[in-house]
């Protein structure tokens, strides 16, 4: 689930681990985008959102959403679990961090400087020097597949990236739609290139691991994909076809 397109990548890495899945992704384009509202109002979306999902018997539930894990992960389990395991997703500033370099941090305005994303720095960067970038549009500008405006809030953000950074952690879920484009970006003369952290193989193999699945890449059976846009049954986003990862999805199927 998601307000948008910024959930192919976790989806993307689980339909790489398992071929064989049945997938519901719950989008909501009536509501969209999600950063701006209060806390409450956004989990309050994110709630219908994830009802909508849980209405299809799933396994488990992949928050494919910084920001709304920030703010209605624990309404969410409070929601659904134990009968449906809720994983969230969280910017991978641990690992970043164990690079031992310099790192930066891009994530959309309503995540950047906020307790949540501090308190993961403070928990988990273990004294690494850190900053925070804020992505203005960038989030918006992936879910549109809007070409001029990606290259610019991408080359916004370049501009507020340190250049001693070796390690940008890629603290959206629409950001790692578009990662060779920030690793260009970013790259400095005669620097090493650019190590990008992202959240989707790790999300992914814990959804596995949540529900007592093993990835099977070479499963022959090729899993179903269902939409769900604010609770209505569509079609994947056509933006979202401008992207590897939603190109590797199979036309839409009834789920059952």
């Amino acid at each position: 689930m998601d307000s948008g397109i910024g959930l192919l990548a976790a989806t993307a890495a689980v339909r790489r681990l398992r071929p064989d899945a049945d997938l519901v992704l719950s989008l909501d384009p009536d509501g969209m985008p999600w950063g701006p509202r209060t806390p409450q109002d956004l989990t309050e979306r994110a709630l219908a959102v994830a009802e909508a999902a849980a209405a299809h018997g799933p396994d488990a539930l992949i928050v494919g959403c910084n920001t709304a894990t920030v703010h209605a992960l624990p309404a969410l389990r409070t929601l659904l679990e134990p009968g449906i395991p809720v994983i969230g997703t969280v910017p991978a500033i641990k690992p970043a961090a164990a690079g031992g370099g310099p790192f930066a941090i891009w994530a959309t305005p309503a995540t950047t400087g906020s307790p949540y994303q501090r308190g993961l720095i403070e928990a988990f960067a273990d004294g690494v020097p850190a900053t925070e970038v804020p992505c203005w549009g960038l989030a918006e500008a992936v879910e549109r597949a809007d070409e001029a405006a990606i290259d610019r809030a991408v080359a916004a953000a370049a501009e507020l990236t340190p250049d001693d950074v070796t390690t940008v952690v890629l603290g959206c879920t629409h950001y790692e739609l578009v990662a060779e484009r920030i690793r260009a970006a970013v790259r400095r003369p005669n620097a090493p290139a650019l190590v990008l952290h992202g959240s989707a193989g790790a999300v992914a193999a814990q959804a596995l691991r949540r529900i007592g699945e093993l990835p099977a890449p070479e499963a022959p059976a090729e899993g179903t994909l269902t939409v769900l846009l604010s609770g209505r049954e569509g079609e994947l986003p056509v933006p979202a076809l401008n992207y590897a990862e939603g190109r590797l999805l199979p036309a839409v199927t009834p789920a059952g």
